[in-house]
C-alpha cells in the first residue's frame, strides 16, 4: 500500500530507519513513532518507497 501524502511517506522513512537501527527510537516524534510501534518493517518499506512526485503535502 503506497503512502497517500508526502508527510506520510517521510514519517514512514523515519520509522523504517529506526526499525533498522540507523537512528534512535527516541528521535522519533508523532506519526513516525506510532508507525514504528504498529507497523512491520515490510509495511514501512512499502510506504517509504512511494514516489513523492504528485503527492499532496498532507492527507485531507
Amino acid at each position: 500500500m503506497p503512502a497517500t501524502s508526502k508527510a506520510q511517506q517521510k514519517a514512514a522513512g523515519a520509522a523504517l530507519s529506526a526499525k533498522r537501527g540507523e537512528t534512535k527510537k527516541s528521535e522519533l516524534k508523532g506519526a513516525s513513532r506510532d508507525m514504528y510501534e504498529s507497523m512491520s518493517e515490510k509495511e514501512l518499506e512499502e510506504f517509504a518507497e512511494t514516489k513523492r512526485k504528485g503527492l499532496p503535502n498532507k492527507k485531507n
